[in-house]
């Protein structure tokens, strides 16, 4: 039962899943599209969500940035009207006031214009000083507006902030609104609690109204968002400055924003009518808290035109690969495949003639490449069978009488040794001993080629024959030629292939000195190139090979051709039977420059002919 169960499982699998009986295709659609969609959505999905978390916190540190910059500039304005503060209170005039008894029994008038010269001197030394009130608990009130102070300083004492001042003397800052004749001017309101110098006794409040003006122009200089604002807590929750000068005093109305004294900076979202973003930070040095508010849609338009981007980035380049991916698909991979399917068919009725069309270097090009040399050995082998029985009767025929040209062979070479022996007899009766000498080195020479089987000679033995076959062509050319041996004594007992330097020899007098005038040097020369190589160098002036000549014998050695029409085949057959004997690294090159000389190169390995024979 289980087994029965996975079977059907696999089946399932087969056919479903990895689509096993699909064409290539739909196979292709399908896994490319489990391939490129998945991947390509998760790093679109991964990317939106990453520039959404960074275009958030980038908002919340620029946000950190700018509150940081006004809560400085705003720290340092404001120590300045606490400096003034304590100027106004360490002064001669002001100590006198503060150091009347409660009950104002020891009152002197001119004490109380001295103070107020001291307070009206304090407040035009500072443009943005727009009022400067003494309250003492005696009852007495020094106003620098006096009279166009409407309102009055006995109400101070009922406002929220009055009870939380400081004992220490630390000052308080506060927001309120001064009323003039005919405007309500708002005003932050540095308050600082007053002491009799003598008994350190609370005796009043110090109160110093500082205008808008400057912190204004701090709010206006911070570059913020076009629907954001900027506006600034004390430390129970009521607005110190907000662009609506309406809120100011006021009791901030989200209870997100209130007491958040315990935390130096954060952000929050409030979801007020329009859902803000609000970053702030809270200064311990004058226990404000500084906000930045903007709408939470105006951080969403970036996030917003980042996912736009991705979908759109996303669906061209689907489409892109798509429609880019199925033409070279079909174009590279299909379509080959089915012509090869094709060709398939036809060779499995017999047609063997034709071919595919390879049009690539791919797989797919190699294997079609590959099949057309299989069907085309093929078609080979089957006319070679039909070909060889076609032979086979007439190499038998051809047979006795291949063996009778060979005894003849065998039979011609002591013929002629025999006539040039009864030559150089005959010579010698008639004193012609340079007609004697031809005929007895002719004979050397052709007994030296008959006389053994082996195919190696020492290349001393080589020189000397080699030598002998010049000194007859020196009773030939006489002084057309000069020739010259230079093979280190090391060298003469290795072994080279027997008769192989004569046949290169004579290229020089066949194709040097009947197309020269000039007089030409041929040099044999030897040289050791590595411990198991050398070389022999034959080297004649002569006219040299032309270019294509040269060409083609070179490709020809290369190949190890035998047709060469019938020109340099003494060079061809050394260079085979080299290669045969001492394998196909070795063998002969050519080198020529046209006018000037050729060179021929017979490279060969270092085998002593004593090593040979003990073998």
């Amino acid at each position: 039962m289980m087994k029965k169960t996975w079977i059907n499982i696999s089946e399932f699998l087969k056919r479903y899943i990895l689509f096993e009986n699909q064409t290539l295709m739909v196979k292709f659609c399908v896994f490319s599209s489990v391939l490129v969609i998945l991947p390509v959505l998760s790093v679109g999905f991964i990317t939106y969500t990453y520039s959404s978390y960074e275009l958030e916190e980038e908002f919340k540190q620029s946000s950190q940035k700018i509150i940081e910059q006004v809560e400085l500039h705003v720290e340092y304005y404001l120590q300045d009207f606490e400096i003034a503060s304590l100027k106004i209170i360490n002064s001669p005039e002001m100590g006198s006031l503060l150091r009347l008894e409660t009950n104002g029994s020891e009152y002197d008038p001119k004490l109380t214009e001295q103070a107020y010269k001291v307070l009206k001197n304090s407040e035009y030394s500072r443009s943005d000083i727009s009022n400067i009130t003494v309250s003492l608990d005696n009852g007495i009130v020094i106003d620098s507006l006096r009279e166009r102070n409407y309102y009055p300083a006995t109400n101070i004492k009922e406002e929220y902030w009055y009870s939380s001042v400081p004992k220490n003397g630390m000052v308080l800052l506060v927001s309120r609104t001064l009323k003039l004749k005919d405007k309500e001017l708002p005003v932050i309101s540095l308050v600082r609690r007053l002491y009799n110098p003598h008994t350190l006794k609370p005796v009043g409040m110090l109160i110093i109204d500082i205008n808008f003006k400057r912190i204004e122009e701090i709010s206006k200089m911070v570059t913020f968002d076009k629907n954001g604002y900027f506006f600034i807590l004390d430390a129970n929750g009521h607005y110190v400055y907000h662009p609506d000068y309406k809120k100011l005093g006021n009791k901030v109305e989200f209870k997100q924003l209130d007491h958040l004294e315990s935390e130096q900076s954060g952000s929050v979202l409030i979801d007020n009518n329009r859902k803000e973003f609000v970053s702030y930070s809270f200064s311990r040095n004058i226990g404000w808290s500084f906000f930045t508010a903007a709408p939470y849609e105006d951080l969403q338009v970036g996030i917003q035109q980042i996912r736009t981007a991705i979908i759109w980035t996303i669906f061209i380049s689907l489409v892109f690969a798509y429609l880019v991916g199925f033409y070279s698909i079909s174009k590279s991979i299909v379509r080959p495949i089915h012509r090869l399917r094709s060709f398939m068919k036809e060779v499995e009725i017999g047609h063997l003639n034709g071919k595919v069309k390879v049009e690539s270097n791919d797989e797919i090009g190699q294997l079609t490449a590959g099949f057309n040399k299989t069907v085309e050995r093929l078609s080979n082998l089957l006319e070679e069978v039909y070909v060889s029985k076609l032979k086979e009767a007439e190499m038998t025929l051809n047979k006795t009488e291949t063996e009778l040209k060979m005894l003849q062979s065998q039979i011609n070479p002591h013929f002629l040794y025999n006539s040039l022996e009864t030559i150089r007899g005959m010579a010698l009766e008639e004193g012609r001993e340079s007609i004697a000498h031809i005929s007895s080195s002719l004979g050397k020479l052709l007994r030296y080629n008959l006389r053994n089987s082996k195919p190696t000679v020492s290349l001393r033995e080589e020189i000397k024959f080699c030598e002998m076959y010049l000194q007859i062509q020196m009773f030939r050319f006489e002084d057309r030629f000069d020739y010259l041996f230079d093979i280190p004594d090391y060298l003469m007992e290795k072994e080279v292939v027997k008769f192989s330097l004569q046949p290169i020899v004579e290229n020089c007098f066949m194709h040097s000195i009947g197309e020269n005038a000039k007089k030409i040097k041929i040099s044999i020369t030897a040289q050791l190139l590595s411990d198991s190589l050398f070389v022999i160098r034959i080297t004649d002036t002569g006219v040299g090979i032309k270019e294509e000549v040269l060409k083609g014998l070179t490709e020809k050695l290369s190949k190890n051709s035998t047709n060469l029409g019938g020109q340099h085949i003494g060079i061809m057959n050394v260079h085979q039977r080299i290669r045969y004997v001492f394998g196909a690294a070795y063998g002969i090159t050519i080198t020529s420059k046209r006018g000037v000389e050729t060179e021929v190169s017979i490279h060969l390995p270092i085998v002593d002919v004593k090593e040979v024979k003990e073998k």
